[in-house]
């Protein structure tokens, strides 16, 4: 044969030699050929399916914008709220309500608009996520909308507290700040009151939730909405059961930092005006109340007993009942033609018996059906109207303190001018400084099978209320808010008890912040001591620390005189305590009312406001900032004297008051000593 040009190898196998290799091999190759490609492809199948599982992302971006965005992982069936460029989860959301495990497509129904997204569970619910405009510069939010598709649906979303602490929502009977230690089974979220009901919320909520990430939660004001709270695991929002198609929906807005750029106040209305803090101390009157004459002798004893021991500035404040006695002997049209015979009204108050003390009354929306004002209005046709009714005019009852009542429909115009042109007349009659309103909060259909006219849905009665009660004046206390921390109202706070838990001493700081966060800086905290508890009391240390606390709060309360809980030293020390609020804490508070005013920046602040970045500083609860200059550190726990101290803000430097000492922040100090004398208060 002729020899064989030389070629360069080309690396390809000659289709001519394949094919004829292929068409020589014996039958049994063939099989074992045919069999190794069988293999082959089981053993790619199985390599695709676990690159899948253990590469491919459980994570499922379905909103991005500049600065984050939203996500969907599967495995909990949760919606993940992340930020750019840092990829920080800075919010958790279990989803309930839907079928966790079903997983939104990569295409959805709002495919076309890339700023929004859109899926539906079939038969279950509808999701609607879009970029909403920020609320403040440099923030991005993200509306979530969530529809049931069916009237038996409930939706529920959970937001994990793995991590992350959370700030605002509601008041509870034991505050814990941050939410993470309070614990609540879900129920609506309007405000009640915890004499009525201890395991309810309480007089101070907005919708408001701050996230230590520095993420906010804001619910729409239109959604009727359960809050469930499980200690140490999440929040969870949800949709009342048994109403058709109650939609669930919030804002989500990231922010870099806390404090977040986007607060309540920041959110909503700033501020209409500056107000002032009470610059003297209220004493609330705790005796007899059988007669106007006996109330008058022992405002008279009380006043005299003040003026004796040097304490002759302040506010003497009566209760409810109180009130309505006096009332009733200044204005003779409410009393009974012979007890107006007997009763001398010209002299039935002068306020000059309890002066330079001035007079505080107290009113509530509420009136007795045995009362004769009620009688009169169910004779007058026109008055029939003042109170709310379910069908008209057949008023509503309800009970306040023990008495079955009405109270007053606050949607008519008529009833609000009636009503205040009658708290007009007994300020006047009374010489009151000050008005203080009980009985704002809760659902004005409490005891009702029927859900409320939509005027007064969730806590519209309590910011009607306060609309109303602003034209009376910034002398003004109301006790409830939601809604109002714009207007120029004291906020009255729970009565707490008198004992060192959380729903007693150690539950007043936690309000404080809790109050101050959500927008209401001008509040008056409970009685030194507490108010619920026993009528004698028993604990002059609890005496004296509570005492140290709310002389840097913006008004100091007393039911207790100093004089009958404790020796002579404990008066020494109210008076003391009386002169430092009013020359140190009264013009701090000014100063940082009109930065509230300019910013929406709270006046009481937790340590996370200097530190930001340190996770020790989002638990603590047993201190609090006015500003950004002066740190209260005060003890809290029964028969100690001495306490572990954050000093927040590293790089600044915090003088101790008592010792002119100088420390560093961003620093503990351990053990620092506190005698029952001292309060360790630093000025920055």
């Amino acid at each position: 044969d002729p020899a064989m040009p030389l070629s360069r190898p080309t690396g390809q196998i000659p289709e001519a030699t394949w094919t004829l290799g292929f068409r020589e091999m014996t039958e049994p190759w063939k099989g074992a050929l045919g069999c190794l490609g069988v293999a082959v492809f089981f053993a790619m199948t199985i390599g695709i399916i676990s690159w899948q599982a253990l590469e491919q992302s459980p994570e499922e971006w379905v909103l991005r914008g500049r600065a984050g965005g939203v996500l969907w992982e599967r495995r909990r069936g949760a919606l993940l709220l992340r930020t750019l460029p840092a990829g920080r989860t800075v919010a958790v959301i279990v989803v309930g309500g839907v079928p966790a495990a079903e997983p939104p497509p990569p295409r959805d129904r709002c495919w076309q608009d890339g700023g929004e997204f859109c899926y539906a569970w079939e038969e279950d619910a509808e999701l609607r996520l879009s970029l909403e405009p920020p609320p403040a510069p440099a923030t991005e939010c993200y509306s979530v909308r969530w529809t049931p598709l069916r009237p038996d649906v409930v939706l529920k979303n959970c937001f994990s507290m793995a991590n992350v602490s959370w700030y605002g929502g509601a008041s509870v009977r034991a505050q814990r700040w941050p939410l993470n230690g309070a614990e609540s089974p879900a129920q609506p979220f309007v405000t009640g009151d915890f004499s009525k009901n201890p395991a309810g919320y309480g007089p101070v909520l907005e919708r408001y939730f701050l996230g230590s990430t520095g993420v906010t939660v804001t619910v729409a004001p239109d959604v009727p909405l359960f809050l469930s709270l499980e200690s140490n695991r999440h929040f969870c929002l949800e949709s009342p059961a048994g109403r058709a198609a109650v939609p669930l929906g919030y804002l989500l807005c990231p922010s870099s930092r806390l404090p977040p750029r986007a607060s309540p106040a920041y959110l909503g209305c700033k501020p209409a005006r500056l107000f002032p803090p009470h610059r003297s101390p209220v004493w609330w009157y705790r005796g007899p109340e059988g007669s106007a004459a006996k109330i008058k002798r022992g405002l008279r004893s009380l006043a005299k007993r003040l003026k004796r021991h040097r304490l002759q500035e302040g506010v003497l404040a009566l209760g409810e009942r109180c009130t309505a006695v006096l009332a009733a002997a200044v204005r003779p049209d409410h009393m009974p033609s012979e007890r107006r015979r007997r009763q001398d009204t010209t002299r039935a108050w002068d306020p000059s018996l309890v002066a330079p003390l001035r007079l505080s009354v107290t009113l509530s929306p509420y009136t007795s059906i045995a009362s004769p004002l009620f009688l009169r209005s169910l004779r007058d046709g026109e008055a029939a109207g003042y109170w709310l009714s379910l069908q008209p005019p057949v008023p509503l009852l309800t009970t306040w303190k023990g008495r079955l009542c009405a109270r007053l429909n606050v949607t008519s115009e008529a009833a609000r001018g009636w009503y205040l042109a009658r708290a007009r007349r007994l300020r006047q009659a009374l010489g009151a400084a000050y008005m203080v309103f009980e009985g704002a909060g809760g659902d004005a259909f409490p005891q009702q099978a029927v859900p409320p006219p939509a005027e007064l849905a969730g806590d519209r009665y309590t910011g009607a209320l306060a609309a109303a009660l602003v034209t009376l004046g910034n002398a003004t206390v109301i006790s409830a808010g939601a809604r109002s921390s714009h207007l120029p109202l004291f906020v009255q706070m729970s009565a707490l008890h008198s004992d060192w838990s959380h729903a007693g001493l150690k539950g007043v700081i936690p309000s404080v912040l809790h109050y101050s966060l959500l927008g209401y800086n001008f509040f008056i905290p409970d009685a030194v001591g507490g108010s619920l508890g026993s009528d004698t009391p028993g604990d002059p240390e609890l005496y004296v620390r509570w005492l140290q606390i709310v002389t840097f709060l913006p008004v100091m309360a007393f039911g207790t005189p100093p004089w009958l809980c404790c020796d002579a030293w404990v008066l020494n020390l109210t008076r003391q305590c009386i002169e430092r609020h009013r020359d140190f804490v009264v013009p701090l508070i000014v100063k940082y009312s009109e930065e509230w005013l300019r910013l929406g920046h709270p006046i009481f602040r937790p340590a996370w406001w200097l530190s930001p970045t340190d996770p020790t500083a989002f638990t603590i609860e047993d201190e609090f900032l006015i500003g950004d200059e002066v740190l209260v550190a005060p003890i809290t726990e029964k028969g100690q004297t001495w306490r572990d101290i954050y000093l927040p803000g590293e790089g600044h430097l915090w003088m101790d008051t008592n010792t002119a000492h100088v420390f560093d922040g961003g620093t503990i100090l351990r053990n620092y000593s506190a005698s029952l004398a001292e309060v360790p208060v630093f000025v920055k």
